[in-house]
Order: structure tokens, then C-alpha cells, then sequence
């Protein structure tokens, strides 16, 4: 049962939108890309199908619920030359749904408009906006973003679900080494903390399991986000709005007026908010944000390069942990594979000199997706992480103030005692967790 909150969903609007019946007889039915029956699926067909007239409004309503059931994390909606392509982002491969009748795209787009509180009578300009909705009983927030192109507005959905409580580093695949560095440069009363790692690797979902570990009513806990993805009973959450100039560094300077113990900052993108974020952690703030690096090692030469001193660097940053998301295998389906002579030589020759010796001796035995109902015969049923947690020890503290690179302060590290993404990403391989090819695919990108 899927409810939207929407305060145009009044009964003068109901059934107003309503599909030609010459159009639709022309118009081609709904298209489901992949096998097995379901009832949003069924749904849409009818909706399509129905010569009678249906209503845009349960079309809509109906890809969010099957979206939503599928797990998926963003809708596109795509215009081509004679179609509407829908595709899902789901466990973070785009994969198509549906094709939909080109004739009725204005009035999905506006529909979706309706919802985001966006203009109706404004297509060649970009727009982006957010409502609320609610899937069996499950919150879910919905960001859209809606583009003009060539061949008409383009819309994508992001639904972010309420599942915040569920965060813990065991459950996001942290090894107990590493959730030990994590929990002690937590309990610190200052100093830096930065998830690092490109858009879509779960940055963000690392800091707020943070934030639920550091919970309390002893303490103040202050965000500022872009946007707020998930509401946290106990924490200030502000939202970035450039537009009454609440930038992450104003926000910044405003929350130090709070009396904040902790604060997150959703992302450091500038020289300016990279200054006020090292100044805060200075004067006995915890501070937790991300980064846009490849990788753990690159986030202190980046801050280098954003203006801040070595010396700054050295002494406010913890740990920085550089993170990827992997498919996870389907408990339900997946299958023991034996590597043939060739194939275990490949992935011994792709590995890094260090760790060639040292997979010799791990076997060959690994596992691959097979596909059954339990995860619409792909195989993968959700995600999990592979990491790499720096902690600045003095050696690394000393290769920072030299301002060695990235490649010098990595080796340190390793030196150290870090495991590394591919490390981590193999050693899941091998327990079953995600296949080595998905490990492969996700480090080279």
C-alpha cells in the first residue's frame, strides 16, 4: 500500500489527468524488461491497457512502489525518439523496467512536478525539489531532479528510505580491525574524521553510523547537510540552502555559535569550508565530513591542495577511511566456483606485487551470482563495503608535514598495518560476500 503525502491531492484534481482513449489505442502498452509476474508490474500494464482512461496518478505512484520493492535507489525517467525508457538503480546498476508510451511523458513529468512542488509551465530550465511518501508503512523521502533535453524533460527519483536505525559498521562490512581504529579515533574528543570515496559509495550512510555511535543526551550533536537524507531523533540537522546564502562554511560559522560538541558536515567541497572545518576541530570540536578522493591515503595531500598548512593537517585528522559499495551475493542462490589455471594466473597477475606470494596460498575456491526469485534472478540482494581506514600515526603525521604524496603516505600506512579496498574486497570474495569480478569492476572504476 503506497500513500503520498501530497498537498495537491485534492478531489476536484483527482482523475483530471486522464490519457486520450485515440492516443492510448495507438499508444503501445507498458513493457516489463525482466521476468517474473508482480503486482505493481500487473498494474501498470491495466493502467496502460485500459481504453477507457486511467489516471497519471497511479502510474506514478505505482513505479515508486515497485521501485521501492525492488530496492531500487533512483528512478529515470528517460524521453528517447518514440519511448519513455524507465530504468532503476538497483544495488547500483542501472537495469531497464519499462518502456512507457512516448505520448504520455508531459503528463508523468508534470505529475512528478506536482508532487516536488516545481513549476508546471517551465520545461527548458532545470529544476530540482523533494516530497514525501509513504510504502508499507516504510518513510521514504524522494529527491527530483528534472532536466530539458533533446528529446524532452528528463526526471530522475531518488528515494532515500528511513532506515537510519539500522546503521552499524558490522552491518555496512567493516572488519573488526578496522571498526577498532574507527571507535577509537571516535572516542577522541576532537580532531577530524573524513569518509573519502566518489558519488554513490556510501560516504554518507558511514556518517551517519558515526553519529548514531556518538549519540547521547550529554552531548550536542549538529549537522549540515545538502540535502538531509535521513531524520535522526536527537540531532540538530540544518539544511544547506544556497539560496539564502546557508553555505556548508556559513552553516559552519553558525553552528560554532550553538555550543555544538560534535559536528558533521555533509561535505568539505571548498578551500573556505576546509579552513573553518580544520579550525573547529582545533578548538575541541569532533568533526566528521567527506571528501571526493580515490582513496584514504589521497585525502591529506587533497587538503594540502585546498590551501590548509601541513602542520594543521598533521595535527586535526584521525583517520580517513576510503570506501567503495560492492553487490553482495544472494544467500538464496550463489554457487562455489572453482578458477581454472588461466583465470587464477589473470587474477594473481592483476594483483599488486605485495599480495601475489600471498594469494598462492589462499586457494582457488570462489563464488559467483547465479539468480533466483528471492533476488529477481540477478544474483545480488543489496550491497556492502569494502574500506580502508588510515589512522595518522606519527609516521604518517611526519610524511604529511614533508608533504610527501599520496603514493608515500600509502605505503607508510600499509607499512602500519593498513588494509587496503582490494584487500578487503578480496577477502570478502573469498568468504562468499561479493564475487571477485564485482571486487574488480568496483576498484578499477
Amino acid at each position: 500500500m503506497l500513500v503520498l503525502l501530497d498537498k495537491y491531492m485534492y478531489p476536484w484534481y483527482s482523475g483530471t489527468m486522464i490519457f486520450a482513449q485515440k492516443e492510448k489505442a495507438a499508444a503501445s502498452a507498458v513493457t516489463p524488461t525482466s521476468s517474473g509476474p508482480r503486482s505493481p508490474r500487473s498494474r501498470i500494464e491495466s493502467l496502460l491497457a485500459d481504453t477507457t482512461g486511467s489516471s497519471v496518478i497511479e502510474l506514478v505512484a505505482t513505479l515508486i512502489e515497485d521501485a521501492y520493492t525492488l530496492r531500487t535507489s533512483d528512478i529515470h525517467i528517460e524521453p528517447v525518439a518514440d519511448s519513455v525508457t524507465v530504468r532503476f538503480r538497483i544495488d547500483g546498476v542501472l537495469q531497464d523496467a519499462y518502456s512507457l508510451p512516448r505520448i504520455i511523458l508531459p503528463e508523468v513529468i508534470s505529475r512528478v512536478k506536482i508532487l516536488a512542488s516545481l513549476r508546471t509551465d517551465e520545461h527548458q530550465a532545470a529544476q530540482d525539489g523533494r516530497f514525501h511518501i509513504v510504502v508499507d508503512a516504510h518513510d521514504i523521502d524522494v529527491r527530483v531532479s528534472i532536466t530539458p533535453t533533446y528529446y524532452g524533460e528528463n526526471a530522475v527519483l531518488r528515494l532515500l528510505a528511513d532506515n537510519s536505525t539500522d546503521f552499524n559498521l558490522t552491518a555496512l562490512g567493516f572488519s573488526e580491525d578496522n571498526q577498532k581504529k574507527i571507535v577509537a579515533a571516535v572516542r577522541r574528543p576532537h580532531g577530524m574524521i573524513l569518509a573519502t570515496g566518489p558519488t554513490g559509495s556510501g560516504k554518507t550512510t558511514t556518517l551517519y553510523t558515526l553519529v548514531k555511535m556518538l549519540e547521547s543526551k550529554d552531548i550536542s550533536i549538529v549537522t549540515i547537510e545538502d540535502p538531509i537524507e535521513y531524520a535522526m531523533p536527537g540531532i540538530t540537522q540544518i539544511q544547506m540552502n544556497q539560496r539564502t546564502g546557508l553555505s556548508f562554511a556559513n552553516g559552519l560559522r553558525s553552528i560554532l555559535r550553538q555550543d555544538p560538541d560534535v559536528i558533521m558536515v555533509g561535505e568539505i567541497r571548498d578551500s573556505e569550508t576546509a579552513g573553518i572545518a580544520v579550525n573547529t576541530s582545533l578548538t575541541g570540536h569532533l568533526l566528521l565530513s567527506t571528501l571526493h578522493t580515490n582513496d584514504a591515503a589521497t585525502t591529506l595531500p587533497r587538503l594540502l591542495d585546498m590551501g590548509i598548512d601541513a602542520y594543521l593537517v598533521a595535527s586535526t585528522v584521525n583517520i580517513a577511511i576510503g570506501q567503495r559499495l560492492v553487490r553482495r551475493l544472494c544467500p538464496d542462490c550463489k554457487k562455489k566456483v572453482t578458477l581454472s589455471d588461466i583465470e587464477r594466473t589473470a587474477l594473481t597477475d592483476s594483483l599488486p606485487p605485495r599480495l601475489q606470494k600471498a594469494h598462492k596460498s589462499t586457494g582457488n575456491i570462489f563464488y559467483e551470482n547465479v539468480g533466483c526469485a528471492s533476488c529477481d534472478n540477478t544474483g545480488f540482494s543489496g550491497r556492502v563495503g569494502l574500506y580502508e581506514v588510515l589512522t595518522v600515526t606519527p609516521a604518517v603525521r611526519d610524511a604529511i608535514l614533508k608533504k610527501s604524496s599520496a603514493t608515500v603516505i600509502r605505503d607508510i600506512a600499509i607499512e602500519e598495518g593498513m588494509t587496503t579496498m582490494f584487500e578487503d574486497g578480496l577477502g570478502k570474495a573469498l568468504a562468499g560476500e561479493t564475487t571477485i569480478r564485482e571486487v574488480l569492476r568496483t576498484i578499477n572504476e
